[in-house]
């Protein structure tokens, strides 16, 4: 009873000194507080509940029996806009706060909302190695769904709540990249209900220009009702081998060297400084020494990019077995790098042992709960960016990521981009071998500013052909944006299939020239 009194005690302590600093006050500069006292419990709530909702379909089946169901209201829903005279635009109905961009969607306060309800994993087909699933199937719900039945997919996105549908319809990638590609890469069909309210199902063979046509879309083609993706034998361990590098060009000439390299099956680079970084390689493997498997997952364990760290700050190289789930989400409890500006003391000992249970925070509450000081800062004086760019680029691009930018650590992901029809596709006629460069964090650049430092970016990314990945603040003009990304196939769809009067331009709805 004392322990009750002593909490109540303490939170009313709480309340007093944030009515005291005013509420805006405490969420700008003592962020940590509302976050770890009031988010990270809210956090742990949402996931129990969509864990008992996954539980429960499960066990009484019923995902495949209503899929039809929901699919068909949401067709009911498109033929009323219809009837209704088309006036406006149609987007999902889905809160823009529960996506984990951290642009804010203010289109949906103007369009007509269409309600799609559809999180649930359908049909796991072993014989194809396909599984068919709803669109807001988040990443951490699929592999625990596939992974106890030995089945996992071939490229798994960073961070649990990324969906199936936000990857298909912007973009995602993994360190598995360079072998599978883009996560449009793994998908051999999809199902979605257009302007007109039917129902139609593409993939390479069957209605192929909609299905080359609907990754990097957005939403301005249809509306995503199921997809299917490869699967690949899941194995119990990835072993991944650390090796630190210095000097930039070593840097470049190492990480390019095992991106090339197939056997590799996972490749992977951290950059702490200009010429500073451990590159990582990984193959999958049921066995594992027992002294050296690293269950970097479990909550009390370091941040992995912290973990990382320690092989560059003792200069050796190092091999550890990790859990393969553990892999595929070791960014996930630090958001990266991103938690550290929120929870200062997050990677603490202390701190992970008595609460790392609660980490991370939903992205989804983050955004609904920062407020517009909060944002305003974080546009101002925060860089949340994936620009991927050509290989052979590499070199060039991270000095003036370095110039424009000075953000730390810095994410090197490699990928292989096949000559596929679409938004998104190689100069040449032939596949050819990318990288994700990814900087998330505050700028230490001292000219930087948001517009004209981002615009320098973007400006640099189209001239070595390539692109920036469409979830982050995008500050180009029309006729930029449609110089990086191939609109023939995406303009010439949206004419055939009326969908000029029924969704905005990808450019209209996701850059911040179109939008204010």
């Amino acid at each position: 009873m004392s322990a009750l009194w002593s909490v109540g005690a303490g939170l009313l302590l709480l309340l007093l000194w944030v009515r005291h600093r005013g509420l805006e006050a405490v969420l700008v500069h003592h962020r940590w507080v509302f976050v770890c006292f009031f988010l990270l419990p809210l956090s742990i709530l949402f996931d129990i509940y969509y864990q008992l909702r996954a539980w429960a379909v499960w066990r009484l089946h019923s995902a495949p029996r209503q899929h039809a169901q929901r699919v068909r209201h949401i067709q009911e829903q498109v033929r009323e806009w219809k009837k209704e005279g088309s006036k406006r635009y149609m987007c999902t109905g889905r809160p823009g706060w529960l996506t984990v961009s951290l642009r804010v969607g203010k289109y949906k306060k103007t369009h007509k909302n269409i309600m799609i309800n559809l999180m649930d994993v359908l049909e796991v087909d072993s014989e194809r190695q396909v599984v068919r699933v709803e669109p807001l199937v988040s990443m951490g719900q699929l592999t625990a769904y596939l992974n106890p039945m030995g089945w996992t997919i071939p490229v798994v996105p960073e961070l649990d709540d990324l969906t199936v549908g936000g990857l298909i319809m912007g973009t995602g990638i993994e360190s598995s990249s360079h072998i599978y590609g883009l996560f449009q890469h793994t998908c051999v069909a999809y199902e979605l209900v257009l302007a007109d309210g039917s129902l139609v199902r593409c993939s390479p063979t069957e209605n192929s220009d909609l299905f080359y046509a609907v990754p990097w879309s957005c939403g301005t083609l249809g509306f995503l009702v199921a997809a299917e993706i490869k699967m690949v034998p899941a194995k119990k361990y990835v072993k991944i081998h650390y090796e630190p590098v210095r000097g930039l060009q070593k840097i470049c000439e190492k990480f390019t060297e095992e991106s090339k390299k197939k056997e590799n099956s996972f490749v992977e680079g951290l950059m702490y400084s200009l010429d500073e970084a451990v590159i990582m390689t990984g193959v999958l493997t049921d066995e594992a020494e027992q002294s050296k498997i690293n269950r970097i997952g479990n909550y009390y364990k370091p941040w992995f990019f912290k973990h990382v760290e320690k092989y560059l700050k003792a200069d050796r190289t190092g091999v550890e077995y990790i859990p393969s789930r553990h892999y595929y989400h070791r960014h996930t409890r630090s958001i990266f790098w991103e938690l550290q500006d929120i929870i200062p003391f997050g990677n603490n000992p202390v701190f992970r042992y008595l609460f790392g249970w609660m980490v991370p925070p939903k992205i989804s509450l983050l955004k609904l709960t920062q407020g517009e000081a909060i944002r305003k800062l974080y546009e101002q004086h925060h860089v949340v960016q994936d620009m991927l760019v050509p290989m052979k680029s590499l070199e060039k691009s991270i000095q003036t990521f370095h110039v424009d930018l000075n953000v730390y650590p810095i994410w090197l992901c490699p990928f292989i981009l096949p000559n596929n029809p679409g938004m998104v596709h190689p100069k040449g006629n032939e596949a050819e071998l990318y990288v994700d460069i990814g900087a998330y964090g505050e700028p230490k650049s001292k000219q930087f500013e948001a517009r004209a430092s981002m615009r320098q970016m973007e400006k640099f990314v189209r001239s070595v052909h390539g692109f920036q990945m469409l979830y982050a603040d995008c500050y180009m003009t029309r006729e930029e944006f449609w110089d990086m990304f191939d609109g023939s196939l995406y303009h010439k769809l949206r004419e055939e299939m009326n969908c000029k009067d029924a969704f905005p331009e990808v450019y209209d709805k996701i850059c911040k020239a179109a939008r204010h």
